[in-house]
């Protein structure tokens, strides 16, 4: 269903990305935002699923800036962590915001975000022109709560999840009140069927509440142009 495509980022840079476009009309765009591992099989099957169900979707490869082709296995996590501590956050909205561009012709534009990429969706939420923004277990939004955002955000967390506890949740709510908050029986990377914390009954009501969100936000509706 998807094939290998270059982007333009924002500030001119090209970046390699997965696409996935559906088999009629989009129902709108949606950026996936790849974990710390890069765009695995796993991000690619994400965006084959959006696609399925609708959606013009685009995984941009946001190691490219000093690495092209980054794919870890998920017992790297050292591999990741380091490779995300390069980039800035100019860098990666700089990134995202190309695969917004390449998708606004599609419609109202959403952002769905893993991981690292949960917080990347945080982030893409407050800086960029989008419609909707999803965040799966963002561990460093917290991080992050100088950002406001712009366009309404669903959260989904694992309550085991330990490198999330309860508190970090409470902080990101008390942040955006308004956001729609699920809570899982699963750890973190629920939806991951690679990671050992893969929860398949906790992935699948994720991604029917992340379809019903992104149908409330996007739909068939143009992308409306910004000052």
């Amino acid at each position: 269903m998807g094939a290998n495509i270059e982007l333009t980022a924002a500030d001119g840079r090209a970046l390699g990305a997965y696409e996935a476009r559906p088999g009629g009309e989009p129902l709108g765009g949606v950026v996936v935002v790849q974990e710390i591992f890069g765009v695995t099989a796993h991000i690619r099957d994400v965006a084959d699923a959006f696609a399925a169900a609708g959606y013009h979707a685009v995984a941009p490869e946001l190691f490219d800036r000093f690495e092209p082709g980054v794919m870890l296995p998920y017992t790297d996590i050292e591999g990741g962590r380091e490779r995300v501590a390069r980039l800035t956050r100019q860098d990666i909205l700089a990134d995202v915001g190309g695969a917004v561009m390449h998708l606004a012709g599609s419609g109202r534009v959403g952002v769905v975000g893993y991981c690292w990429g949960g917080t990347v969706a945080w982030m893409a939420a407050a800086m960029l022109p989008v419609s909707a923004a999803v965040c799966y277990y963002g561990a460093r939004i917290y991080q992050n709560l100088d950002l406001k955002p712009k366009c309404p955000v669903q959260f989904h967390h694992g309550e085991h999840d330990a490198s999330i506890p309860p508190e970090r949740i409470d902080e990101v709510r008390r942040a955006c009140p308004d956001g729609e908050f699920h809570l899982y029986p699963a750890g973190h990377g629920f939806n991951c069927t690679d990671r050992a914390d893969y929860h398949a009954d906790s992935a699948r009501l994720a991604f029917e509440r992340t379809l019903s969100f992104l149908g409330r936000h996007l739909g068939r509706v143009p992308l409306e142009p910004t000052a």
